[in-house]
């Protein structure tokens, strides 16, 4: 079930598209079936990022499984081009934070 927030100062020039090729990319990168990848993108004019309000982005995953340190190098490095080829943000320009979810009775 992983889920990736994405807020920026960039509008993509189709959301749609946008949203789609990321969930892509999130289910190839993190092994999953699509189906159960969510992506939102929450368009934030203003948001500013070192003192400027240049092209910067804050990703939040939340996800079961897959989330160790190790991996979490490898994802940035493959989520932070995405951004850097989509937005325009170059990779000093946004943040990524991961959140590891244990579920206890799911079958």
């Amino acid at each position: 079930m992983p889920t990736l927030c994405v807020t920026s100062n960039v509008k993509p020039g189709d959301l749609k598209a946008f949203n789609l090729e990321l969930s892509q990319l999130a289910a190839k990168t993190f092994n999953k079936v699509e189906r159960i990848i969510l992506v939102s993108f929450d368009y934030q004019p203003h948001m500013s990022f070192a003192g400027t309000f240049e092209p910067a982005f804050l990703l939040a995953i939340n996800s079961v499984g897959n989330m160790t340190p190790e991996n979490n190098i490898v994802y940035s490095k493959i989520f932070f081009d995405f951004f850097g080829r989509t937005l325009g943000a170059p990779d000093d320009r946004g943040y990524m934070f991961v959140l590891s979810i244990t579920c206890v009775g799911l079958s």
